[in-house]
């Protein structure tokens, strides 16, 4: 429990107090999955879902808060959103998950990036995608997540003990503007 850290300097142990160190890391990180298979369309995601609690688990910083599928940021700054995905589409099904973002606390939602996979058979399949959000206002910046394209038969995979199906957010550092 300590701010310091050592280093070897030609042989010679220095100690360094972190908190002097500017740009410190990353301080914000976060992770949620689905809890439960998904096998219909969904706007939001918004049940279902849980932080990771693995016993590695760790999140940094505050995290992201889940309102009802509507993801709020505890910091502005720009953020790395990605998600991984697999599941089983029926034969030539395109399964999707679209993120979509608003600067208007959710009166129009943009679509960020559509992460998809389908088959021509019914194998199982996993996909992944990411994007930077620049969050410059934590009261009106937000995303959220939505399953699309799902034919009867289609799946998204969840599961409680592993990340089938995961979202995760990093602050990457400030915002340019």
């Amino acid at each position: 429990d300590t701010d310091e850290f050592l280093v070897s300097d030609a042989g010679t142990i220095k100690r360094i107090d972190y908190s002097l160190i500017k740009g410190g890391g990353i301080t914000e990180a976060d992770m949620f999955r689905l809890t439960t298979t998904i096998t219909a369309n969904v706007d939001p995601i918004s049940s279902n879902l849980e932080r990771v609690d693995d016993a590695t688990f760790s999140k940094i910083g505050t995290g992201v808060t889940n309102t009802s599928g509507i993801f709020s940021f505890a910091s502005t700054g720009l953020y790395k959103i990605s998600i991984f995905m697999s599941g089983q589409p029926t034969a030539n099904d395109n399964v999707a998950i679209s993120l979509y973002g608003t600067s208007d606390n959710g009166s129009n939602f943009d679509q960020l990036f559509q992460n998809t996979f389908g088959a021509d058979t019914n194998a199982v399949i996993s996909a992944s995608n990411s994007t930077f959000f620049n969050c410059t206002n934590v009261s009106t910046h937000k995303v959220k997540f939505a399953s699309e394209s799902m034919e009867s038969g289609s799946e998204i995979a969840g599961s409680t003990t592993t990340n089938n199906t995961s979202f995760q957010f990093i602050r990457l550092g400030d915002s340019q503007w």
